[in-house]
């Protein structure tokens, strides 16, 4: 029975969703070997590092990833970074098809005079900071201002706006980073304005998300009644499902402003930034808007506009994703996920997505090319096994447990692989 070696490097969403459609695909013709690699020692990608923490449902799609990774056919290769560990080149030689799931881990920017202030971060900065990414643990967040700004109309703006905007001991029950929870217990930051350049019927909000803001304890979230009915008349009468649903979402939020907290969200809706004013540090944003220019005076901006693939050697880029064709790059190299289409859609979109391109890498496949894997390649690498992680998973879940945690991450590398037992 023919034996195809399979590797995927990233081990995100869309890098387990490909090796469960290549297991879903696998029968008594042909087997499918998986060996995915990961930069970092801890595998789940954007679900460890990237959902919220107060958001402990979407985190548990990993029960998934551990059954995909506990088949006798996959095998994970963890703290093995690809350029400087293994190139790609050398795993299409080795493997029977190669795929990219690296996801895109860089901000885009505004391009605006300012950006490079201190107090002015990327998300793609800001977020893994407070969810214990060991590259992101002494990122310089001053939340010494009474005013943040997010910038962006997506979940990651309103994810990063709740975070700043909630009562911080609300999220000592979660598993954000500990060096998170103490700068969030002494921030001065009660006001946070999330703004967006068009209006609310553009915004790329889900509807569930929204609905939960009003379900903040601490936190009044305030949404101008003006720009909603303006929305609506603009949406007309036969507006999209899910455009329906966000406005009749921020109607409600609307309608029934809070004031009693001290911290408070505020959403803005067609104000595009023009400058971010300071000399050593943030000091406001100017916009653009319908009735002229607006000065907002803060001490924090945060950009949530989007993302992009960061390069690898050997592969071919444009406009911060991979170049290819319904997931076919070149040769024996395929790209799944974020790589692939770029930063839309939900967790769940990865899964659709990766199956697509798996049945179309299964066609490819004429017969296998036995030329070994990966592990003849990394001889003095530290690596970081399936057992290995497990051993880390089990440490972190109970260093949690005594605190009332799902878990307390490692956020130092030497520390994790400590747990691991290397």
């Amino acid at each position: 029975m023919p034996t195809f070696k399979i590797a995927i490097v990233g081990a995100g969403p869309a890098g387990y969703f490909a090796a469960q459609a290549l297991q879903n695909l696998a029968d008594d013709n042909r087997v499918f070997e998986i060996d995915m690699i990961e930069r970092l020692p801890t595998p789940w990608g954007l679900v460890r590092s990237g959902v919220a923490p107060d958001h402990p449902k979407i985190k548990t799609v990993s029960k998934v990833f551990e059954k995909i990774a506990s088949q006798e056919t996959f095998r994970l290769f963890a703290n093995v970074e690809i350029g400087s560990d293994v190139s790609v080149a050398q795993l299409q030689e080795k493997y029977d098809a190669v795929i990219i799931a690296t996801g895109s881990s860089l901000g885009k920017t505004l391009g605006i005079p300012g950006e490079n202030l201190r107090g002015s971060l990327s998300a793609a900065t800001f977020v893994p900071w407070y969810n214990s990414h060991p590259d992101f643990v002494g990122v310089d967040t001053p939340l010494d201002s009474n005013t943040a700004v997010v910038i962006g109309a997506g979940n990651v703006a309103m994810d990063v706006a709740r975070m700043l905007a909630l009562e911080p001991s609300e999220l000592d029950p979660t598993d954000t980073a500990d060096h998170a929870i103490d700068a969030f217990k002494q921030s001065n930051i009660r006001k946070v304005y999330v703004s967006a350049r068009r209006g609310p019927e553009h915004a790329a909000f889900t509807s569930p998300e929204l609905r939960e803001l009003p379900k903040l304890e601490h936190t009044n979230v305030v949404i101008n009644k003006a720009d909603i009915e303006a929305a609506i008349v603009r949406a007309g009468d036969s507006p999209e499902k899910d455009v329906k649903s966000n406005l009749d979402a921020m109607l409600l939020i609307a309608e029934n402003p809070k004031s009693e907290h001290e911290r408070t969200m505020e959403f803005l809706f067609q104000h595009t930034p023009k400058e971010i004013l300071g000399t050593d540090r943030v000091e406001g944003v100017v916009y653009s808007t319908p009735d002229g220019d607006v000065t907002i005076k803060c001490g924090l901006v945060i950009t949530a506009i989007g993302y992009q693939a960061h390069g690898i050697e050997g592969v071919p880029y444009e406009n911060g994703k991979v170049v290819n064709s319904d997931g076919r790059v070149k040769d024996n190299l395929y790209v799944v996920g974020w790589a692939k289409r770029g930063p839309s859609g939900v967790i769940g979109t990865n899964k659709s997505d990766a199956a697509a391109v798996i049945e179309l890498l299964v066609e490819d496949l004429k017969k296998p090319k036995n030329a070994g894997d990966v592990s003849e390649i990394l001889t003095h690498q530290v690596v970081v096994s399936q057992e290995h992680w497990q051993k880390i998973n089990e440490a972190e879940v109970a260093a949690g447990e005594a605190k009332g945690k799902p878990r307390v991450k490692s956020v130092d590398r030497a520390e994790l692989l400590k747990h691991a037992g290397l």
